[in-house]
């Protein structure tokens, strides 16, 4: 058996069985990969796929077994090759974050900028996407660090740690009603055409319960991801928004009414996440510190080696 049939088989669970698909992912033909597998099956005398032809239906018990020492065996691999760069170039290479958004835009701007004045020899490749695409970077090893507010703790995969906390706040045009009020209630912005995140985005379910425990329907005017998309839409008189307060921290905000809605919606978490196991260069520790005071590589490195998903300080 070889390194060759595992990336075969692993690329074609990836590729919801799809043999086609995975050998165009690893730039070689289908038949390829196909008799790779079957290689693999009959030197282990079990079969990893059921199979209806040759399409294959579905894994197997035994295939499961097999997938999880796979997956074992390609994070050790990946392992000694960060060995191998960690000690041949100490201060060099690319650091490669999966984040959404609103940290790449609002959060990461100056640690980022910190790692190349320690580091200036390591490039920075930003990936952007939603939580749970965050979440299959760093498990993909796409990224070998994500960050975001939403799902990374879902995934037995990864170890995550608690970065930062915030909260919502409402953003209004100058002259709005509720800009006059003292304190907002939720029952204030039912009554508004309210623009806000995507569900999957930035603690939106947090918005979504407060309303449902009241038992109160929002009136959604418009989802985004991005939030100077949603703060232009609320200058324009489409409605008041809700953003994180990270969005609204630098000075080009000054044409709006920001109020706290902590009360209301509550604390949101970010959190940074990786692989589980993975061995980290000395500058992606020194980015998460960075990030947060709340981590060191001490309690990093803790965490990896530990059984527990989620760690809390």
């Amino acid at each position: 058996m070889n390194l060759h049939q595992f990336k075969f088989v692993q690329e074609a669970v990836r590729r919801n069985l799809n043999l086609t698909e995975a050998a165009k992912a690893l730039h070689t033909s289908q038949p390829g990969v196909s008799k790779a597998i079957i290689e693999l099956e009959e030197e282990l005398g079990v079969e990893i796929f059921a199979r209806h032809g040759k399409r294959l239906k579905r894994v197997t018990e035994p295939g499961q077994h097999v997938l999880a020492s796979i997956e074992l065996i390609m994070r050790e691999v990946g392992n000694l090759r960060r060995i191998g760069e960690q000690f041949s170039a100490q201060d060099s290479g690319t650091l490669s974050i999966a984040t959404t958004h609103t940290q790449a835009r609002y959060v990461l701007p100056v640690p980022v900028a910190k790692l190349r004045e320690a580091y200036p020899k390591v490039n920075v490749s930003l990936h952007q996407g939603s939580p749970d695409q965050v979440a299959r970077m760093v498990i993909d090893e796409i990224a070998e660090i994500g960050i975001a507010t939403e799902s990374l703790a879902d995934y037995a995969e990864l170890v995550t740690m608690p970065c930062y906390e915030w909260q919502h706040v409402l953003v209004l045009p100058k002259g709005h009603p509720l800009a006059e009020k003292e304190r907002i209630s939720l029952e204030d912005l039912a009554n508004e055409p309210i623009i806000t995140y995507h569900p999957s985005f930035t603690g939106r379910t947090r918005i979504d319960h407060a309303f449902a425990q009241k038992k109160l329907t929002p009136r959604i005017a418009l989802e985004a991801i991005d939030s100077d998309v949603i703060k232009t839409y609320v200058r324009l008189g489409l409605g008041v928004g809700i953003v994180a307060e990270m969005a609204v921290r630098d000075d080009s905000n000054a044409d709006l009414v920001v109020r706290p809605m902590g009360h209301i919606f509550g604390v949101n978490i970010a959190r940074v996440a990786f692989k589980r196991s993975a061995y980290l260069r000395n500058f992606v520790f020194k980015f998460a510190e960075l990030l947060s005071d709340r981590l060191d590589r001490n309690l990093i490195a803790k965490a990896l080696s530990g059984h527990n998903q989620d760690y809390e300080l």
